[in-house]
């Protein structure tokens, strides 16, 4: 029952959403640029939050200080379930947008709203279009736009992490911005170990210190994904050493 009622929510509240895009769109065609992204913030946080209160999630937040206040950053995370970006949206009280798969533009209004927080859509079968991804990913940071990946690719559907894909952490070296490590821990039991029935459970957001990418020697960089890679991990019950240095 729950589960029936979570995508009805789903669906009413996006619809219920629509005159708010067409504010969006008001504001923007009237140059008022801050206010349509604070907008944009508040409505999205809020609907993301509404989803996650449906399914039960009895969240907790760790690292709230790490946060940044302004300057753009790439949050690097681990991927357990479909609810973690809105666990992030709604629990990370800064603007971002999300690396996505192109999968994610076949569903109407939500990719509307995506595009309007900055997201990208990286069509990850092909070479050229996870590249591309992140040049479109590293245009958008260095306007001022923070982003967040997951360099796992895809779900682990639990609490033991995939291997991280090196390429991802270009996002945030090229441009020089600060990462900003964040463990979710929990998610994969509110949909994905229920064989996709949705059920209350706890679940834990640890946001690390930020590392900074703005003068690291050769060595550093080639470290930096097994640095990030431990720092999630040791905030997850399971231990974890499946690192691999793949595209």
């Amino acid at each position: 029952m729950r589960t029936i009622i979570w995508y009805i929510g789903f669906v009413v509240t996006l619809l219920g959403n629509i005159p708010r895009l067409w504010k969006v769109n008001t504001l923007k065609k009237q140059g008022k640029m801050e206010e349509a992204e604070a907008y944009i913030h508040h409505v999205t946080s809020k609907w993301a939050l509404g989803n996650v209160k449906r399914s039960g999630a009895r969240v907790e937040v760790f690292g709230l200080e790490n946060l940044p206040e302004k300057e753009p950053v790439v949050y690097i995370s681990n991927h357990q379930s479909n609810f973690d970006i809105a666990i992030l949206m709604s629990y990370i009280d800064r603007p971002k947008g999300f690396i996505a798969k192109v999968e994610t533009l076949k569903i109407p209004l939500v990719r509307t709203w995506m595009r309007h927080i900055h997201c990208v859509f990286m069509d990850r079968s092909t070479l050229k279009g996870s590249a591309g991804a992140i040049v479109e990913g590293i245009k958008f940071l260095k306007e001022g736009h923070s982003l967040v990946i997951f360099p796992e690719g895809t779900r682990s559907k639990g609490d033991k992490m995939g291997s991280f894909k090196e390429a991802s952490f270009k996002l945030a070296t090229k441009p020089k911005v600060p990462i900003i490590p964040i463990t979710i821990d929990g998610t994969y039991k509110l949909m994905e170990q229920n064989n996709n029935r949705i059920k209350p459970a706890n679940v834990k957001l640890t946001i690390h210190p930020p590392l900074s990418t703005a003068h690291l020697t050769k060595e550093e960089l080639q470290e930096l994904p097994s640095k990030v890679y431990e720092l999630i991990a040791s905030k997850l019950p399971a231990s974890q050493t499946n690192l691999s240095k793949s595209l």
